[in-house]
């Protein structure tokens, strides 16, 4: 499983929110020059997570958008779930093999256990301790 862009810039522009929470609408043209991203991209991703009642949008020469909830009422599940569909590495629905459906499963359950307990609040504070383990993993 691989998380595409769509939800790592989903996830970009609720920490960008989840900073600025309390602070008014945001808009996702500053959102966009910060991170040097598509602001038509952002719009296109913003949709379906007010669809979802994570963000309210705020009209006005001033407006933009806000977290419907506070940063550390939203998972990255959530809002990965919103965004990319259901958390699955492969559709185990069709495995035959016990072992394999049960490996499946248990991958499955546990990259959900890590979005599902980990808060907008927790991504925002994390403070980075300079371990750098430079794997990748392709599930």
């Amino acid at each position: 499983m691989k998380i595409s862009t769509k939800g790592r810039y989903g996830l970009t522009i609720m920490m960008e929110l989840s900073h600025r929470y309390g602070e008014g609408p945001t808009s996702l043209k500053s959102i966009a020059e910060k991170h040097q991203l598509s602001e038509h991209y952002l719009e296109q991703l913003v949709a379906p997570l007010r669809n979802a009642g994570l963000v309210k949008s705020i009209r006005g020469a001033y407006g933009g958008y806000i977290l419907s909830k506070t940063p550390d009422q939203i998972t990255s599940g959530e809002v990965i779930r919103v965004l990319e569909g259901p958390i699955s590495p492969v559709d185990f629905t069709e495995e035959d093999d016990p072992a394999k459906r049960d490996l499946w499963i248990r991958i499955r359950d546990s990259i959900a256990e890590v979005l599902d307990s980990t808060t907008l609040s927790h991504l925002i504070s994390f403070q980075d301790k300079g371990v750098n383990d430079n794997y990748m993993f392709y599930i």
